[in-house]
């Protein structure tokens, strides 16, 4: 429920706090002094259409905040979890308007979209009104009235659900049948492809290990040549190693006249005698390694070749032949055995649709039944709003052909406003004055069912007065016992029946210069003149105060 609104510096209002308690509020006061303005702030803080008008001469923006008590589980609290933010079980809406028209909006102080303050603001508040056409207006919105009405919502919820069944198991038969028609007309190319790309037996990477190793062999043809060089330089026939040895061996033998000057340059020969015959091993493992078969070098450009033709003649990379040979080995499994699974996949979409056919009508069924008792209730509320001629129809209008999520009804409240005149939709057929009041019935027949935790009425007693004004109240009364309610009234028979009174008025600022709109909760005596005014009009007199007093001792 609303509990508090803030608003600064819109049109008349320069700073105005409002507290709201549970229960009737109504707000009254003379044409003019600013009941329209409050409910246009109001608008704002709702998502409601942001215009620079709105802002206070003189100011560059003015801001209007709306704080709500919110139960956990309401609907307003999954919106604000698929936006981000968080659930604090208070809920403060605010729109700040800026004097160029831009406007921002924030819920609990996060910055959000006007898109997202609108939908939180829709199904926290209701504004009805003569010629208001967002609320039980909306053809759109009508099933969800009548379910709620009848309470079918888990219905609904298993119907979605069965829907959700039937969409995926139809899908998967058509995919399927899809594919064996198109591997039917391919049917003699998919088994000629699919056993040679077999046969081939392609795999990912293959084609770049074999074209490195083709140029590995051929490569080392070359290099063998210079290796075979460089080890006749050491160990062939011009080798130095044989001259070498002799040499050490004479040293050798000198070695014992004169070891000083002999020892080192043996060991020195030594070491190069010994660096020589590791470099003619490795020359000869490296000649070992460049050494191929000149077979498996063809054997590799022949399989090169091949995958490369195969790769032209089904445009795909040689890498993503091993994909396509798997594709087709499934396109014609599919030809083979696809006929047993398309059986199967029109039996589970046969049961899915027979499954929920058979939920829907039942739903169908319930709605029907429910919008007679709807209509029953509905018209018993019209006759003490002086709509005794009047009727309410709930239309369902079944057709299995058309199938959705929510089955296979389409629901729209019709009225009949007189006998013998065509029924029609309500927004269409009731005038202003009728359809305020054909609302009022609804809301209070729907009241703890699909409807938002405040509901405003927006002079909706207008044109009427007397009986018909005291039954609007009393209904509104009635309604405030499940809802908050907030009403713009001129009817002292509804102003009676409040639990909170609010008299908006204007004041003179700066010696008349400019004027605000003002606020006051009234009780006790203040409410009483209040009635009395909206009874006598300008001059109030005892009999006003008279009158005043039986409606508030009536309605209490």
């Amino acid at each position: 429920m609303l509990a508090r609104l803030s608003i600064r510096d819109i049109v008349l209002i320069e700073r105005l706090d409002i507290e709201f308690s549970r229960g009737l509020a109504v707000l009254t006061g003379e044409t003019g002094a600013g009941k329209s303005i409050l409910l246009d702030a109001f608008a704002l803080a709702l998502g409601g259409r942001g215009d620079a008008t709105l802002v206070r001469h003189g100011a560059e923006q003015g801001q209007v905040t709306a704080m709500f008590d919110v139960p956990k589980g309401h609907p307003a609290a999954r919106i604000l979890a698929e936006n981000g933010l968080d659930d604090t079980g208070e809920m403060i809406l605010r729109r700040v308007q800026l004097a160029d028209g831009r406007t921002r909006a924030f819920i609990n102080d996060q910055a959000i979209s006007v898109q997202t303050l609108k939908a939180v603001g829709a199904v926290l508040v209701e504004i009805h009104g003569q010629h208001d056409e967002r609320a039980l207006v909306d053809a759109s919105t009508h099933r969800q009235l009548l379910d709620a009405f009848a309470g079918l919502e888990k219905e609904v919820t298993a119907l979605e659900a069965l829907w959700d069944a039937r969409r995926t198991a139809t899908a998967a038969l058509e995919d399927h049948r899809a594919g064996m028609e198109r591997a039917a007309r391919e049917a003699d190319y998919l088994r000629h492809a699919s056993q040679e790309l077999k046969t081939l037996a392609p795999k990912e990477g293959e084609e770049t290990e074999l074209a490195n190793r083709r140029t590995t062999m051929m490569q080392g043809e070359k290099i063998a040549t210079d290796l075979r060089e460089a080890q006749e330089a050491i160990g062939g026939s011009h080798s130095p190693v044989p001259a070498l040895s002799a040499a050490v061996r004479r040293l050798e033998r000198r070695a014992a006249n004169a070891p000083d000057l002999i020892e080192p340059a043996v060991k020195a020969i030594d070491v190069a005698i010994n660096a020589l015959e590791e470099a003619d091993q490795h020359l000869s493992a490296a000649l070992a390694a460049t050494d191929f078969d000149p077979a498996e070098l063809e054997r590799i450009e022949e399989r090169l070749f091949a995958l490369r033709a195969a790769s032209r003649k089904y445009s795909t990379p040689v890498d993503l032949l091993a994909a396509l040979a798997t594709q087709y080995a499934n396109d014609v499994a599919l030809i083979d055995a696809g006929a047993d699974q398309l059986k199967k996949l029109e039996a589970a979409a046969g049961e899915a649709d027979k499954r929920y056919a058979a939920a829907a009508a039942k739903l169908s069924a319930s709605r029907t039944k429910a919008a007679e008792k709807l209509n029953k209730a509905v018209n018993a509320e019209l006759a003490p709003l002086k709509l005794e001629r009047a009727k309410f129809m709930t239309q369902v209008e079944t057709n299995a052909a058309a199938p959705g999520p929510q089955g296979i009804d389409r629901v729209e409240f019709w009225v009949q406003t007189n006998p013998g005149t065509k029924p029609g939709p309500m927004m269409k057929v009731a005038s202003g004055g009728e359809l305020s009041r054909f609302l009022l019935a609804l809301k209070v027949v729907l009241a703890d069912r699909g409807s938002a935790p405040t509901l405003v009425f927006d002079e909706i007693d207008t044109g009427v007065g007397g009986a018909v004004a005291d039954a609007i109240g009393s209904r509104l009364s009635r309604l405030a016992g499940k809802v908050q309610v907030m009403a713009v009234t001129h009817a002292p028979q509804v102003a009676a029946r409040a639990s909170q009174h609010l008299l908006i008025s204007k004041d003179a600022l700066d010696k008349g210069k400019r004027v605000a709109t003002r606020v006051n909760a009234l009780a006790a005596d203040h409410r009483r003149e209040e009635i009395a005014r909206m009874l006598a009009g300008a001059e109030i007199t005892a009999e006003a105060r008279a009158a005043a007093e039986r409606l508030l001792r009536a309605a209490s």
